[in-house]
């Protein structure tokens, strides 16, 4: 595996400015570079996973972009279970990449703070992704920098401005709304823990089969075939009954199994696998016998609310949707 040789750094004045990245690829990633280039991101170093460790808390780090497509699993696995150890510490946000047959492979990731998953993203998706995680840092300088050679708030505050500009003009660029997605499922916060109100002591736990629930899942599926599947592109409803669905049927669910499941572009599922969890929604568990794999559970609070929810149409005498 090659490690390629670090950028020459930046005088200081220039280092204080600049928004620096560490580029972890096993492969030049020429379309990651010129992304980041047109993000106003500078990569300051490239290095392979085995290389990335002592570099993730370099001074004046604000990112660390990891293209996991064509690196070695082995290396790649410790440097996941790295990056994943470390979240709510002080450090660089995280913009991670994985093709579609590595997908499992995000699975420390999911929940971690400050942390972008992509799946195979197109030109236009990469840039709105390291737009986003610019615009982010500039808004909250990395917390590790010494306070004596932070630029004046000042300064900082016009650069933010000329930033927010900079990013109008390449947003509108794009070909699609993605940054628009990300910032409506942060303005939303994902998904609300559920408001199950008053149950009385004696309210039966319904008896539910999962055919029931694969029955929903099934008769969601049809809509596609005489609507626009853009109509539908929340998955969160369908993700919620997928789990609740295998958690009936005594079956794990693994990372892959779920974007699957949530019938919407991968790195879209990512992001609202990512959502639930933080939302106390999603849980996740290491396979024992596979690093390589981790499996995605409905928390204790999802679960009581699915059945609630399904006691609660029955009584009222619906049908599931």
């Amino acid at each position: 595996m090659a490690n390629f040789p670090a950028a020459p750094l930046p005088n200081r004045d220039t280092l204080a400015q600049a928004f620096n990245a560490l580029l972890v690829t096993g492969a030049g990633s020429a379309e990651v570079v010129e992304a980041a280039t047109m993000a106003g991101i500078r990569i300051r170093d490239m290095v392979d996973p085995s290389h990335a460790g002592p570099l993730l808390d370099a001074a004046r780090l604000d990112l660390v972009l990891l293209d996991a497509r064509a690196v070695a699993e082995a290396p790649l696995l410790s440097l996941l279970d790295t990056l994943a150890a470390r979240d709510g510490q002080a450090g660089p946000a995280l913009v991670a990449i994985f093709s579609a047959d590595r997908i499992d492979l995000a699975g420390p990731l999911l929940g971690v703070s400050r942390t972008q998953l992509l799946c195979d993203p197109s030109a236009s998706e990469l840039l709105a992704a390291l737009v986003l995680a610019r615009a982010q840092g500039e808004a909250t300088p990395h917390a590790s920098w010494n306070d004596v050679t932070r630029d004046s708030e000042t300064a900082r505050l016009r650069r933010l401005n000329e930033e927010v500009a900079r990013i109008a003009d390449a947003l509108a660029r794009l070909t699609r709304g993605e940054l628009a997605e990300e910032d409506e499922i942060e303005r939303r916060t994902g998904v609300r823990a559920p408001d199950l109100g008053y149950r009385g002591p004696d309210e039966p736990v319904p008896d539910i089969a999962s055919a029931e629930i694969r029955a929903v899942i099934r008769s969601r599926r049809l809509r596609g075939q005489y609507f626009e599947a853009e109509l539908f592109a929340d998955p969160a409803w369908d993700m919620l009954l997928d789990l609740f669905a295998a958690s009936l049927e005594r079956r794990r669910v693994s990372v892959s199994s779920l974007c699957i499941a949530a019938a919407v572009p991968p790195t879209t599922a990512l992001r609202w696998i990512g959502t639930m969890h933080e939302a106390g929604l999603f849980g996740r568990e290491a396979d024992p016998g596979d690093r390589r794999r981790a499996y995605i559970v409905l928390s204790e609070k999802a679960l009581a609310g699915m059945r609630a929810y399904v006691g609660a149409v029955r009584r009222a005498g619906l049908g599931l949707v």
